[in-house]
């Protein structure tokens, strides 16, 4: 397939004020890029990904200088490998991207990096205080996209966004947005970040030296990448199955957690799981729980469990467990005192 052109070249002039800064030429790097001079006057346009990557990547070499200008000093070529090799034994996410940001602040003081966790939410926040004026949009959507992308890497699985947050006004080529961070995007908002479920925060670290130094010579293609496998996702659907305002199908749930529906199924089967035995777990413990706990008429748990009627229930509740649910109801009942039993050595343990 050919690449498509959405990256906006408002970006490669931004890039451009670092030569500037430095009183470096950049024609080599643009025709490196293959990206044409005369393109850069117009006011619209865009160019692939790819081309900004090296475009970028060339910039951060002749100018040495990470930040590409803007910061009040130069980040030298390789602090951004440095500080993912100071991260990389960390125990789990989170730790290391406490790391991350612990340590990017030895760097410059021009921008703050902290993570914090509230209601179950993880975010990654950027506060700044010092970064050049001109180029501050595209600071803040390289450094928040770049950490999103290590962060999956680290882990090597995608983390859905749950919100991309910037504090500017929505620019002319905010269709870009969406792309590169995906998930509900935010103008205007106090500050920059981003947020995610705070349990891919306890997921262990799955690279070591030997991938990092495989990955280092490309980490500008790697790092922004999008993964396609979600280590999580079967909790997730699971979670979502489970709250009281569940989605009732594929499409629903697919829409909370914004992907297809094509790719909800094809994720939850390359991690083994499908979305109607998933569906069957959630139903058969709730249905458990509602008989074991609660005194309501059998029909009504299979209503609320989702059921047509008691009778497809009863068949789905026994292919579940062996027993009807009069049958598991009752010998749930009796479950607690024979355990007492058990435990006061009257009866003997088969």
């Amino acid at each position: 397939m050919k690449p498509v052109s959405v990256t906006p070249l408002a970006f490669v002039r931004t890039l451009l004020l670092a030569y500037a800064r430095y009183g470096v030429d950049p024609a080599g790097a643009l025709a490196r890029a293959q990206i044409a001079p005369a393109a850069l006057r117009q006011p619209g346009g865009a160019i692939t990904s790819k081309q900004l990557e090296v475009l970028a990547a060339q910039a951060m070499r002749e100018l040495d200088d990470e930040a590409l200008g803007w910061f009040s000093r130069k980040l030298p070529w390789g602090s951004y490998g440095m500080l993912l090799r100071a991260s990389l034994s960390a125990p789990d996410l989170g730790v290391a991207l406490k790391r991350w940001c612990r340590h990017h602040g030895l760097l410059t003081g021009d921008v703050v990096l902290s993570l914090s966790v509230a209601n179950e939410v993880a975010s990654l926040t950027l506060l700044d205080q010092g970064v050049n004026p001109a180029m501050r949009e595209f600071c803040l959507v390289t450094l928040l996209r770049n950490l999103h992308g290590v962060a999956c890497w680290l882990i090597d699985s995608r983390i859905p966004l749950q919100a991309a947050c910037f504090p500017f006004a929505a620019p002319a080529h905010a269709a870009v947005y969406p792309v590169l961070f995906p998930g509900p995007v935010q103008f205007d908002a106090p500050q920059a970040s981003l947020r995610f479920d705070a349990r891919y925060l306890a997921m262990p670290l799955r690279r070591d030296e030997k991938a990092l130094t495989a990955m280092l010579p490309q980490a500008l293609a790697l790092v922004v990448r999008p993964y396609r496998r979600d280590r999580l996702l079967v909790q997730r659907v699971r979670l979502l199955l489970q709250s009281q305002a569940a989605p009732a199908n594929a499409a629903a749930l697919a829409d909370a957690l914004n992907v297809s529906p094509r790719t909800l199924h094809r994720q939850l089967q390359e991690e083994g799981a499908s979305l109607q035995a998933l569906k069957d777990e959630v139903r058969q413990a709730q249905a458990m729980d509602a008989l074991r706990r609660t005194t309501r008429p059998i029909k009504q748990v299979a209503l609320a469990v989702g059921f047509r009627n008691e009778k497809s229930f009863a068949r789905a509740f026994r292919q579940w467990t062996g027993d009807s649910p009069a049958e598991y109801r009752r010998k749930a009942a009796l479950g607690p005192s024979l355990d007492q039993t058990l435990d006061h050595g009257r009866v003997p343990r088969q």
